[in-house]
């Protein structure tokens, strides 16, 4: 308990707390509407953002959040309607996206920050401002979840059926999208872009057939990211290892024991 009276630590704590809630919020979305290509591609085209704000000399945090939702109404306005063609539109923006944030990144002069931490997290050094930026962030996600929650939960579960009952299902598409790139945003510092959709994703899946909702799943999605990411933590502090390798290593031992002791059971009861 003596480690959580460092300053880094409570950001740390604090960061993580915030990341885990969103995703395990917009990633049960995410494995609802099978859109995990697509929000992959939003978080890999965010690394224009970071190419751009040591492009600019400016906080990267803002600019990442500017460049991803810029970047993920682009996929939407493309993919709304042509869903046949949506892996071909995400594959290039997917490219597109990092080959700016590259092509910046060699124009910036003279630059020397730890790129790394971008790619793959580094949530002990996340200083006091960003978590300022990410709780309103977090406020936002939360708040506009809460509001449409009847319109998201129709659009998920039959697009067609909440077309029919009046539902903008093309305006949710755009909020849902917007919606995923904050939440990438918020978890880059905790685990990094590289391994950000693993948070989007594995709490999710171990859930979903434990809760008779889209409301519990996301409740559940966001206590297991919340264990995912303290456990790694703590495992990362203790023996010295990377913060969001740990913490996925983590979700991911976890996802493996649910998936072969399902394998198991099912077989057992045959």
């Amino acid at each position: 308990m003596d480690i959580l009276s460092l300053p880094f630590i409570q950001h740390a704590v604090i960061a993580g707390l915030l990341a885990a809630a969103a995703c395990g919020m917009i990633g049960s979305l995410v494995v609802v509407n099978r859109a995990v290509f697509l929000a992959g591609g939003i978080a890999h085209a965010a690394y224009g953002g970071v190419g751009l704000a040591f492009f600019l000399n400016l906080p990267p945090l803002p600019c990442i959040i500017g460049f991803s939702l810029f970047f993920a109404l682009i996929m939407a306005s493309l993919t709304a309607e042509r869903r046949e063609r949506m892996d071909t539109f995400i594959g290039v923006l997917w490219a597109v996206g990092m080959a700016i944030g590259i092509i910046l990144i060699d124009l910036s002069p003279g630059y020397n920050v730890d790129l790394m931490s971008f790619l793959f997290g580094s949530i002990l050094t996340v200083p006091g401002s960003d978590i300022k930026i990410m709780a309103g962030v977090d406020a936002a996600t939360i708040a506009l979840v809460c509001a449409f929650y009847k319109e998201f939960l129709a659009m998920s579960y039959d697009m067609e059926f909440a077309r029919v009952r009046g539902v903008p299902v093309r305006l949710f598409h755009f909020i849902f999208l917007a919606l995923v790139a904050l939440a990438v945003v918020m978890t880059i510092r905790v685990v990094g872009l590289i391994l950000v959709m693993a948070l989007f994703t594995i709490a999710p899946y171990l859930t979903e057939r434990f809760s008779r909702s889209l409301a519990g799943m996301m409740a559940y999605s966001c206590l297991a990211n919340i264990f995912f990411v303290f456990t790694g933590l703590w495992l990362s502090y203790r023996y010295n290892l990377t913060s969001g390798a740990t913490i996925i290593l983590v979700a991911a031992v976890f996802f493996l024991i649910f998936t072969f002791g399902e394998k198991l059971f099912s077989r057992s009861m045959k």
